[in-house]
Parts: C-alpha cells; sequence; structure tokens
C-alpha cells in the first residue's frame, strides 16, 4: 500500500512539474529582427516600420526569402500570411522547417505550401512531411480553403513534437502525422531551421506545370506577420525540459474536439492525400495512415485524389475532379498527368 501510494505521489509531481513547464512556454510573436534574418532578395525583401511583418516580393529577376537565426529541436512555429491576387499561377508562397542546409543528402522537412492558381480560381495549400532525406516517399496532401487567402492574413502554423507533426490553419488542426515505429527515420528528427520564401514553382506549381508565373502581373507580394518561434534552440542545454514543454502544450494535445474538427476540415477540404494514392507508391500503404477498415478509400480516386471536393461550391470555375478529355491520362494507371506529383521541395 506504501508503495502504491508512494508512486502514486511521484505520478502526480511528475504531472503537476509537466503542466508547470507547459504554462511556461512562450507563443507570443517575436519582431523580425528578434528571431529571423534575410535569406535572399536583398530589397525584394521589405520590413514593416515597426519590425513586425515583412513583405516578400516574386518579380522576373528574383523571389525573396527570410531565414531564422536559431535552428530548432521541435516546437511550435506559425506566421499569419496574407498571399497576393489577381493571376498568380506558378507562384509558390512557403512557410517551412528544413536542414537541407546541414544534412543536404539526409534532410527533414515540414512544409506549408501555398500555391498560386489562374484568376479565378483558388489558391491551393500542400503539407509536406520528409525525414532522412525521404523526399521519394513523400507525405504530401493538398487541400481548397474555407476563406479567400488573399484579403486578410491567415495564420499558418506547425506544431513539431517527438511523437507527432501538426498543422493548423487559424488556430484549426488540419492534418496530424504520428510517429509510428514503422516510419523509422521517415519522420524529422533532426534540429530544422523556420524559413519563409517566394519563388517561381512553374515548373509544377500549377495543374502540373501547365500554367506558368505570368510576370506581367508582378511583382508578386506576400504579407507575413505574428511570427511565433516557441521552440528548443538546438544545443541550448535544456533540450531535455524543453521537450516536455512542447509535448504538453495545448497545441501538442489533440483532444476528441480537435480530431473532430480536424476530419470535418478534411472531408470537406482534402484535395488529395499520400495515403489513398494507390498508383504512385503502387499499392504501399505508409504506416501511419490511419484508414483500417477502408472506409474512407471510396471517396479518392486511384491516383489519392479528392472525388468529393470542387472549387465551384465557392463560386469558382468548375473544377473537375474525374479525367477530363482534354486532359492527358498517364500511361502508369489513370492518373490525370496534369496533377502535380513529386519532390515538392520548397526552397
Amino acid at each position: 500500500m506504501a508503495t502504491g501510494a508512494a508512486a502514486l505521489l511521484v505520478a502526480l509531481i511528475a504531472v503537476i512539474s509537466w503542466s508547470a513547464a507547459a504554462a511556461s512556454l512562450d507563443t507570443s510573436p517575436v519582431p523580425f529582427q528578434a528571431g529571423y534574418m534575410p535569406l535572399f532578395g536583398d530589397d525584394n525583401l521589405v520590413r514593416s516600420p515597426d519590425g513586425r511583418s515583412v513583405r516578400l516580393k516574386l518579380d522576373r529577376r528574383t523571389g525573396s526569402g527570410f531565414v531564422s537565426k536559431t535552428a530548432y529541436h521541435h516546437g511550435y512555429f506559425s506566421a499569419s500570411i496574407k498571399l497576393p491576387d489577381d493571376h498568380t499561377a506558378g507562384v509558390v508562397v512557403a512557410f517551412y522547417l528544413s536542414n537541407a542546409d546541414v544534412f543536404p543528402g539526409n534532410h527533414d522537412e515540414v512544409d506549408f505550401e501555398l500555391l498560386g492558381n489562374r484568376l479565378g480560381h483558388e489558391w491551393r495549400v500542400q503539407t509536406n512531411v520528409y525525414g532522412n532525406g525521404s523526399t521519394s516517399r513523400g507525405r504530401e496532401e493538398r487541400y481548397l480553403l474555407p476563406f479567400d487567402p488573399t484579403l486578410r492574413p491567415h495564420a499558418y502554423a506547425v506544431a513539431w513534437t517527438p511523437t507527432a507533426v501538426v498543422f493548423y490553419v487559424d488556430g484549426a488542426p488540419i492534418r496530424e502525422v504520428v510517429r509510428v515505429p514503422a516510419m523509422g527515420g521517415d519522420f524529422p528528427s533532426k534540429p530544422m531551421s523556420v524559413y519563409a520564401t517566394i519563388w517561381d514553382g512553374s515548373a509544377w506549381a500549377t495543374d502540373g506545370g501547365r500554367y506558368r508565373v505570368d510576370y506581367a502581373h508582378a511583382p508578386f507580394a506576400a504579407d507575413f506577420s505574428h511570427l511565433v518561434l516557441a521552440g528548443c534552440p538546438a544545443g541550448g542545454g535544456s533540450e531535455t525540459r524543453c521537450a516536455v514543454e512542447v509535448m504538453t502544450a495545448e497545441f501538442a494535445v489533440m483532444t476528441p474536439a480537435k480530431r473532430a474538427a480536424m476530419r470535418r476540415f478534411r472531408r470537406r477540404h482534402l484535395l488529395y492525400t499520400v495515403c489513398h494514392d494507390r498508383l504512385r507508391y503502387k499499392g504501399t500503404v505508409f504506416p501511419e495512415c490511419d484508414d483500417a477498415d477502408g472506409s474512407e478509400r471510396g471517396d479518392f480516386h486511384r491516383w489519392g485524389e479528392s472525388k468529393r471536393v470542387s472549387s465551384s461550391r465557392r463560386g469558382y470555375s468548375q473544377q473537375k475532379q474525374q479525367p477530363r478529355a482534354d486532359m492527358a491520362v498517364d500511361a502508369a494507371g489513370g492518373r490525370p498527368s496534369t496533377w502535380p506529383i513529386g519532390s515538392l521541395r520548397a526552397d
């Protein structure tokens, strides 16, 4: 009995300690100069007078970008982004974590890639998770958004812990990648820096490269604000304590209500998921994909594209999800050749 009471006391102390640690995690925005530095683009990177926001521009000459001053080993990273409007086909705005500069052959990466489109068509959002150079086993997903991202800023955030990666849009989870043993090195585990860029993705970003950047509409400008760097600095000497802070923070805890909200978002807005792409990976099912009874499979084509989600529901030009007569079909078994699948790095 005494031993059991002692064990319970130890457990309670641990819970209290973890809760106190979680409360100390600071997720307030930081000034640009405090957490970031320019990466490329020279005067295509424009800081606001108060130093709290940054405009990234793409023109014929160059794109632009910035990078965190510190690499982080897990944490919560967020930016509010307002995207350019008008004709933005081929334009890619990215907010992501990567260590490709340190591990060029076996890098880790966690991405938000915001993909421009033709005038009158919606921006699309892609999330990627790569570990240990696993771009050939890409964990890509693609979504429409329940709002127009060109009218005002919206928050895009990544919560990266030792056990999961969760993507958030405006505080609502849209994707959870849970680390399972079978993933091995495919789960990102090495310290990463935080990046933001705008660049020319004409080769793949809009209908597989069919629509390229039209610089008659340049410059294209994306505004970044409310920059949050709530992470564990690599080599900081307190990574264990910081990992506890991250894993017990609100953004890392997926409650039943949050998972229900995530399922609703995905059912309404998910365009493509690697979990149901049976062509690209020749029937391979990724170990973290959760559809044990196959109940979702009927909602997707063999190439992982949704049968349910259509741009036309919000007044945009209809983009049929079935292969059309004017859409070439590849010889591998039926995926439209215009669907942009591949190693989609944001650098």
